[in-house]
């Protein structure tokens, strides 16, 4: 199921579609990192190189095959 979120970066509301899945695993990681959901995904989107969706998704897989 996905779920759709309004978040903040760099002062700009915006929205983001991911499975219920993928916002439970960022709950994890940001209790893990001490960081709130909409920090994270702040980084995510100064790295991200496709769109803010799918990076977010790639960070979730890499984060749990490194730690």
């Amino acid at each position: 199921m996905l779920i759709k979120k309004s978040i903040t970066i760099k002062k700009h509301r915006t929205s983001l579609l991911l499975e219920k899945e993928f916002w439970d695993a960022l709950e994890i990681i940001s209790k893990e990192n001490q960081s709130s959901i909409e920090g994270l995904i702040s980084k995510i989107d100064h790295a991200r190189e496709s769109s803010l969706a799918s990076s977010t998704r790639v960070f979730i897989l890499q984060y749990f095959r490194n730690n």
